[in-house]
């Protein structure tokens, strides 16, 4: 192996080590902030029952695919966070404020637009 290839491949683990690590840190960061259900807004409690109820929603967005792309919930394959609009009251369009849905039944508010995730404890 020459000098250059044996730097790619030290650039390559470099990078996958950093992907890990930015995984590791998302979800320790959404898993560590936790609110429950309760003490949500009406509007996102709303959401919440909808979303158990499989719909109807009242944008057309809701549902969509949420990609992680800051990964700031835990890294898991594209399509298994779906996104849903919780009403801001006063805001035209569908304001900051979301519930991002994983497959495996976990919940996550946030009410920055992605800024920050709060765990749904139910």
């Amino acid at each position: 192996m020459d000098f250059r290839a044996g730097m790619l491949a030290v650039v390559r683990q470099l990078f996958v080590a950093l992907l890990l690590v930015a995984g590791l840190l998302g979800q320790a960061a959404a898993e560590g902030n936790v609110v429950a259900a309760a003490d949500l807004p009406p509007q996102a409690r709303e959401t919440l029952a909808l979303i158990a109820a499989g719909g109807p929603f009242p944008y057309s967005r809701d549902g969509i695919v949420f990609g992680n792309y800051e990964k700031r919930l835990p890294l898991r394959n594209r399509g298994y966070y779906r996104e849903y609009t919780v009403p801001t009251p006063g805001t035209k369009g569908r304001g900051a404020r979301r519930i991002v849905a994983g497959e495996g039944g976990e919940r996550y508010y946030t009410d920055d637009h992605y800024r920050s995730f709060r765990r749904i404890r139910e």
